[in-house]
């Protein structure tokens, strides 16, 4: 069995000295301690604890402090220039010593971010089979799903409060990526715990192996994962309710983030499970708050409205309809009539803008624009829509690269002096622009935010921040909030909710910018938390009965006590 995931709750128990301070009772010596690496210190294992613990000999005579082991990790961090490379090491070194693990992630998530999660993780993704070291999570595949929940029970930690789980089917824009979708899983739950103060033994992340539509990945013989076709249909809902059934048995207060589901299974399991188990799909919910976020701020740095402008949404997959959905919800808070709303939110897919007289997938009917207001136009595809329409936003989530080129953009700074372009799609191989040209294209008068990372752009004495619409910034203080209240279910309001949480606390803090800084990705997160369960407790689907009776200042030192850190408790034999 992987080190990373021998059974913790045999080996020890975390308890409180006479003072309050938490420590650690072993129920193991020696050895076997270095290989658990939630426990596991290293050479920061004091004399006394090696003494005691039956570690002598075994370690390094140097006895570290935590930060004199992360900045030796980072000195080896910075010795790999590839990023694939990068993310090996990191990942490796969680495997074998967790806090410290946690520790370099908080102490450069601005550098790191971008190794283990968007968008290395999408090579990763790709290579999972061939850089494959240990089994981490869960891994439910056609071969067990008919004994889910003794599969569950197999794992070795007892209280789960957070899953991510991917069928794997839409890996970022990468598409089926089969087996190596359980990089994305491990790498959201990474972010849970440093963004989000989730603490690693209540987090899972699980593989649905129900087969993939790739050939060349189903006759690789290094791919790890079932070699047969997707299932479909009920066969698929069968395995998912399965899953869904083991869930609740083994882990009753857990949370379910769905992730990376193709578009039509994306919204069919959703609303299958959102009233079953608490749960919520980061790619329709998560991307929609992020970006309206973004977009709110936008307006504000403009002085302008919301319901003031046109947006166009290119892209109607998972995230181009929770994003169209969002800035719908967005508009209706500021006053708008559906009516009004359809006249200023237009999303097209790789036919061209979604009209209700055209056919099309169910999930994408609300997003229609009627018929007759395109009447008169000299057409539907993107061109036409931007200039007909006279859109002043753009937000790219199609996953074609360049799909904002110079006509797009200055055709919408035709429409207004400071155009929003929001080159949304992952990873950055697939972004519709680069933030530079649209900034030389318009001058530096365009609004740009994308959803991968990019450096500031230098442009005639200026320096452009580039906003990165990540989200990082909505899940973790979402899942987190949603924990705390123990939810018995995420609701819409909710999500809107955790959007303008984070446009208000980017708003106070820097009000010159659309999103935050990277490095307060945690601090941010604990504006929406907070956000999260209050709205939890208005619409009365909390059941944490201590949130109740809080007001908001003790709500939030409630969040900030909760919020889990890296750090080193010391250990005590009974």
């Amino acid at each position: 069995m992987s080190h990373a995931y021998l059974p913790l709750t045999d080996f020890y128990d975390v308890k409180r000295d006479q003072e309050g301070h938490r420590y650690i009772q072993p129920l193991i010596r020696g050895f076997n301690l270095t290989r658990i690496p939630l426990l596991n210190k290293g050479t920061a294992f004091t004399e006394q604890e090696r003494e005691e613990l039956g570690l002598e000999g075994l370690l390094a005579p140097q006895i570290d402090s935590l930060e004199a082991l992360v900045e030796r990790a980072y000195r080896e961090f910075q010795r790999r220039s590839d990023p694939i490379d990068r993310h090996i090491y990191l990942h490796n070194l969680q495997d074998r010593n967790e806090v410290q693990f946690y520790a370099l992630l908080a102490a450069y998530i601005e550098e790191m971010l971008p190794i283990v999660y968007t968008p290395t993780v999408g090579d990763a993704v790709k290579r999972f089979s061939q850089i494959y070291r240990y089994p981490r999570g869960l891994t439910l595949s056609t071969r067990n799903i008919a004994r889910a929940l003794p599969a569950m029970r197999n794992v070795p930690v007892n209280d789960v409060r957070m899953i991510v789980a991917t069928d794997s089917s839409a890996i970022l824009g990468i598409g089926d990526q089969g087996f190596g979708g359980m990089a994305i899983s491990i790498g959201k739950l990474s972010l849970y715990t440093v963004a989000g103060g989730v603490g690693p033994d209540k987090t899972l992340p699980v593989e649905l192996d129900v087969g993939t539509s790739r050939a060349d990945l189903r006759e690789d013989p290094q791919y790890l994962g079932v070699k047969h076709e997707r299932l479909t249909g009920e066969e698929y809902l069968g395995f998912i309710d399965r899953f869904v059934e083991a869930t609740i048995q083994r882990y009753p207060k857990a949370i379910i983030q769905w992730e990376d589901f193709a578009k039509d299974a994306a919204f069919t399991v959703l609303q299958r499970y959102r009233k079953v188990v608490p749960s919520f799909n980061d790619d329709i919910q998560g991307t929609g708050a992020v970006v309206l976020a973004g977009v709110l701020n936008a307006c504000r740095l403009k002085d302008e409205a919301l319901k003031d402008q046109v947006v166009v949404v290119h892209g109607a997959g998972a995230g181009g309809a929770g994003v169209a959905a969002a800035i719908r919800e967005g508009m209706r808070r500021e006053g708008l009539t559906p009516g009004e709303i359809a006249a200023r939110v237009f999303v097209l897919d790789s036919r061209g803008l979604l009209t209700d007289d055209r056919p099309m997938e169910a999930y994408k009917q609300p997003l229609a624009t009627p018929k007759a207001l395109t009447e008169g136009w000299a057409g539907t595809q993107l061109p036409d829509v931007v200039r007909e329409a006279k859109a002043t936003v753009l937000l790219g989530l199609s996953g074609v690269p360049g799909t904002f080129d110079e006509e797009i953009v200055r055709a919408a700074l035709a429409n207004t002096p400071r155009p929003l372009v929001f080159p949304l799609s992952n990873p950055t191989a697939h972004s519709e622009a680069l933030p530079a040209d649209v900034l030389r294209w318009t001058d530096g008068q365009a609004i740009v935010a994308t959803g991968s990372p990019f450096d500031p752009v230098e442009l005639n004495g200026t320096t452009h921040h580039i906003g990165q619409g990540n989200n990082a910034f909505i899940f973790p203080g979402l899942g987190f909030g949603c924990i705390l209240a123990r939810v018995r279910e995420i609701t819409d309001d909710m999500v809107t909710e955790a959007a303008y949480a984070l446009a208000a606390y980017t708003e106070k803090h820097h009000p010159e910018r659309i999103y935050p800084p990277v490095p307060e990705i945690s601090k941010a997160s604990t504006h929406v938390a907070v956000a999260v369960i209050k709205q939890a407790l208005k619409e009365g689907v909390a059941t944490e009965f201590k949130v109740r009776r809080m007001s908001d200042t003790e709500l939030r030192a409630f969040v900030e006590r909760k919020f889990w850190k890296p750090q080193y408790l010391r250990f005590q034999m009974e």
